[in-house]
Order: C-alpha cells, then sequence, then structure tokens
C-alpha cells in the first residue's frame, strides 16, 4: 500500500518529465517544444470581493499511473473525447479573495518542492496582480498536500511572514503526527513535506483550526469532506447575494472525472469516501448552479458544473473578459 501511496504529483512528474521534448535526428541544435507562458491571473468580482485565480505552473500526469478505478482504455476514451492524450497537464492553482480589510489566498502551490520548473510561480503571479508576499493576511488551506502547502514556506521560512493560516483540524491532526504513516499505510512523505510546511506555522503560532460550518472570516464558511484527506475543506464566499465555493481536490482530471466521477486518485486517503464525495459535491453544485473554483482545473479553474444524466457531469469554465468594467 505505501509504494501506491507515495504517488503524488512529484511522482507523476519523474514518471513524465523525459515526454516533455522531442529531439530530431538533425545536425542543427535539437529542437524543445515550450509552453513557456507569462505569469498569469484573471480576475473578477464577487459583490464586495475581488477574486483573483493565480497560476503556480502546471505539471504533467501519467493518468495510467495516477488513477483507481478505470482501464487504459477507458482513460484514452474520455481524453480522446476532449482532444487529449496520456500524459495530461494539471494546472496548480491558487486562488485570492480581497476585501477592503483582507488579502486572503486560498491554497499556496507547490512552492519549491516539486523542483525546478514544475510549479513555484505562485510568488510570480502575485506580483503580476501588485502584491508582495507581505501583503497577506490569512490563508486558507483547502487540505495538507504538498501541491497546497509547499508555497506556504521559502528556504525553509514562512513565505507569506504576517499571514495566518487557517486549516480544517483533522488535517492539521493528521499530517502533523508522523506515526499515523505506520497506522493507515499512508506514504511516510506526506507528513515529512507536512512538517516542513504548515509545520512551520504551527510552531510559531501562526495556525488556527477550524471545523465544519464554521464562519472563519467575514463572507467566508467553510464546511468539511473528508475522504481525500480527513479534512478536505471547501471554502464558501458569500458577498451581496453573489457566492462561490473553493472546492479543493475533489477534482483532478476534468476530461475523466467529471464524465466518472468514481474514478479515484491513488493519493486519496479513503478512495471510496472520495468518490462519494465528489458524485454528491458535483450534483449539489449542478443543481444551485454554483460558481465553483478548482485548483487543478485547466486555469483558472473557475466555472460551473452542469449534470448530464446518469451520473455523468460537465465543466464550462466562468466567462472570459478583458475589459474594463461599467
Amino acid at each position: 500500500m505505501k509504494n501506491t501511496r507515495s504517488l503524488l504529483f512529484s511522482t507523476a512528474v519523474a514518471l513524465s518529465v523525459g515526454l516533455s521534448a522531442r529531439t530530431f535526428a538533425s545536425s542543427e541544435a535539437p529542437a524543445v517544444e515550450s509552453y513557456q507562458q507569462v505569469t498569469n491571473s484573471y480576475s473578477f468580482p464577487l459583490g464586495d470581493f475581488r477574486i483573483t485565480a493565480l497560476s503556480d505552473g502546471t505539471v504533467p500526469q501519467d493518468l495510467y499511473k495516477l488513477l483507481i478505478g478505470t482501464s487504459h482504455s477507458h482513460t484514452d476514451h474520455l481524453l480522446d473525447r476532449e482532444f487529449l492524450e496520456n500524459p495530461v497537464e494539471a494546472s496548480i492553482n491558487a486562488f485570492l479573495i480581497q476585501s477592503a480589510d483582507h488579502t486572503i489566498l486560498v491554497d499556496t502551490g507547490s512552492g519549491e518542492l516539486f523542483g525546478p520548473g514544475y510549479g513555484g510561480k505562485l510568488l510570480d503571479s502575485l506580483a503580476s496582480v501588485g502584491l508582495k508576499p507581505q501583503d497577506v493576511t490569512e490563508i486558507l488551506i483547502t487540505h495538507i498536500h504538498t501541491d497546497h502547502t509547499g508555497g506556504l514556506v521559502r528556504d525553509g521560512q514562512p513565505a507569506f511572514p504576517n499571514a495566518t493560516v487557517y486549516v480544517g483540524a483533522p488535517d492539521l491532526k493528521f499530517f502533523l503526527d508522523p506515526s499515523n504513516a505506520q497506522k493507515t499505510g499512508y506514504a511516510e512523505q506526506y507528513f515529512d513535506e507536512a512538517a516542513k510546511t504548515i509545520g512551520v506555522y504551527e510552531n510559531l503560532a501562526k495556525v488556527k483550526t477550524f471545523g465544519e460550518g464554521e464562519t472563519i472570516l467575514p463572507g467566508i464558511k467553510t464546511s468539511l469532506h473528508p475522504g481525500h484527506t480527513p479534512g478536505s475543506a471547501f471554502f464558501t464566499v458569500s458577498s451581496r447575494d453573489q457566492s462561490m465555493t473553493f472546492i479543493g481536490d475533489v477534482i483532478h482530471v476534468a476530461a475523466v472525472q467529471f464524465p466518472d466521477p468514481n474514478v479515484t486518485i491513488v493519493y486519496d486517503v479513503k478512495p471510496e469516501d472520495a468518490a462519494s464525495v465528489r458524485k454528491e459535491t458535483f450534483g449539489d453544485l449542478a443543481k444551485r448552479r454554483e460558481l465553483v473554483a478548482a485548483p487543478h482545473l485547466p486555469f483558472p479553474g473557475v466555472g460551473y458544473v452542469r449534470a448530464e444524466g446518469a451520473g455523468s457531469f460537465s465543466w464550462h469554465p466562468l466567462e472570459y473578459r478583458n475589459r474594463a468594467s461599467r
């Protein structure tokens, strides 16, 4: 079980790096595919809040190694419908919530922990919207995995020196107790990385935990959805009759898990519970036509879920706008 559980995004990166470039038989220098982008952000209003999606970059994923509850042929069929093939790129998105009194990050990306070229772009994206790390007042963590907490630290020190970190109480209890690796079979890597990231803030008494249904900041309410991790959390932001929900890792691979939400991921702590949460969440969001923000859907990762019948769903990105508001 440990070998299976130890496949994180970093493992997927190692499996897929060799596919990122092609070498041609030529006397000239080898041609290298480049998808390098400028720093990414996308902002829009939500009542009295300003919401901004911030890109931390993308990482390649070998879905044959990553997904559970599907065959290679089924995965390939679903990818082909979306004009994709394995491996696929996963976005790492963080989100900014700004009000008159607060500058809040939802998740922090992978930081330095995936290695050069894979993630680690959050601070650049933050700078592109005119903000410095010290401007961040609060950080909301959807769950304690490296691609959500890695950006908390830089060179072992807090990257956001003035921020208070909010995290679900069950996640903090689970991941800061390394004995849970032996008790559960979940890979030690997760616990080591938790100690090096959110553990730094915990040691400085800069972490606040929450439970189900708490209003942790004005206009921001929590809900807990254990499965992917014991304390996986949603944050629902509401202002002036508008709302949206930040759903964390309920969804990783849009092309596969929207049409077939029973497909799970090797690093779900409890895969069956994760699948149940996904189906219930998609059904609820589709019924309410709720705006959603997701960390691993193609940037900016904001949009709507629609029910397609027979337990299948589809994703519809937020309308793109690039003009002055009236």
